[in-house]
């Protein structure tokens, strides 16, 4: 473990640095409250939500495969498996082979599920029209830092 001593210098953050950092903080915090409160209002879980938002948004043909979606939520492939039999139980999403790689499972949303996701989508788009003023102030200064 290397020793700390009266000749090393921790550079300095200003106090105003902290102040910014905190406030990007705090608005990112407040924009996922607002978004999993939306979640839970619309009889979803914040997760389901992300996982519609990921399977709309970043695949090309509105199909995604259950790997690509767990890699992109950031959890384990059985998690993901586990997240798309709850969502298909509600309707959210419809899954299928692969017809190029039979072992793979595609997933895509249903007609519901995206009517779901677009109500979302607006509320979401409206609260960071409200935030995004904030946001682009505090980034302002924080792209100010050496």
């Amino acid at each position: 473990m290397p020793r700390v001593t009266a000749q090393s210098k921790i550079s300095e953050v200003p106090k105003a640095d902290y102040r910014h950092l905190a406030e990007f903080r705090h608005e990112l915090r407040e924009f996922l409250h607002f978004s999993e409160s939306a979640a839970r209002g619309s009889g979803l879980l914040p997760q389901q939500h992300q996982a519609m938002l990921v399977i709309h948004g970043f695949s090309a043909t509105g199909l995604m495969a259950v790997g690509e979606l767990a890699a992109y939520l950031k959890i384990r492939h059985h998690s993901a498996v586990g997240l798309l039999s709850r969502m298909q139980g509600k309707g959210l999403v419809a899954k299928a082979a692969d017809p190029e790689d039979r072992r793979r499972v595609l997933v895509r949303l249903t007609t519901s599920g995206v009517k779901a996701l677009e109500k979302l989508s607006a509320a979401h788009k409206s609260e960071l029209a409200r935030v995004g003023p904030a946001l682009r102030q505090i980034l302002s200064h924080l792209d100010a830092l050496p």
